[in-house]
């Protein structure tokens, strides 16, 4: 049964009913993804970053303010994650229902492999960058040396920004190429995608910036997702 008709001039795609509601599901996702994972990064960002002096460490976690927001951001990490890979799953559903052949291809299997790396990388930076403040904040003991802090920080950022950015710039290759193959990516987005994808496998920058290039590209693929208009099965 085909479950898709494919647009090659650029239009957006129409999905079949039997995919429309995975494609529902991981446009939600997404978007929800999207807007947790800019939450926690801005809560995050509050820490003092690797180029900050001593001074700004020790006033940084002697003060209370600070030290909750970033706790909170460790909060809000897992929740983005989760639903980083709700959406992943809701699209693999969705990708293997129009393909599926699919899983007996290469690209498919990576696609899992770049998507759970990227939430395990999530996680473990979040909470090495936060752990000072994590501590500061529930916890009577004096906070740790500003260089103990630089390396949990350190920690953190080399896992997120060498390591994260580049599990999602392979998540975003293989889903651009499955899903151009299913038929449900225009193909201006299918290029846009390969670009952005490509900047983020040699990225060498730390600036956060470079971490919302992820959720940017989810959101937009969400939307699209969403906006598919709905048709009738086809024998």
């Amino acid at each position: 049964m085909a479950a898709a008709t494919r647009h090659d001039t650029g239009s957006t795609p129409v999905i079949a009913r039997p995919g429309l509601f995975h494609a529902r599901m991981a446009g939600i996702s997404g978007v929800v993804f999207a807007v947790l994972f800019t939450v926690g990064l801005v809560l995050l960002q509050q820490a003092p970053d690797l180029e900050a002096s001593d001074a700004d460490y020790v006033a940084f976690y002697s003060s209370g303010s600070g030290n909750v927001l970033v706790a909170l951001g460790l909060y809000v990490v897992p929740f983005a994650g989760i639903a980083c890979l709700w959406h992943m799953i809701a699209t693999r559903t969705l990708l293997q229902v129009l393909r599926p052949a699919s899983w007996s291809q290469i690209p498919h299997w990576l696609h899992l492999a770049a998507g759970v790396l990227f939430v395990a990388m999530l996680y473990s930076g979040a909470a090495a960058v936060g752990a000072v403040a994590l501590l500061s904040q529930f916890s009577n003991v004096p906070a740790p040396a500003p260089d103990v802090a630089r390396a949990l920080s350190s920690v953190g950022y080399s896992m997120v920004f060498v390591y994260g950015v580049r599990a999602a710039g392979v998540y975003m290759i293989t889903t651009t190429g499955l899903a151009r193959l299913a038929g449900v990516l225009p193909r201006w987005l299918a290029a846009a995608s390969y670009v952005v994808a490509a900047f983020l496998l040699v990225s060498v920058t730390f600036h956060p910036a470079i971490l919302l290039v992820f959720p940017a590209w989810v959101l937009m693929m969400s939307i699209l997702l969403l906006a598919h208009r709905p048709i009738g099965e086809t024998p």
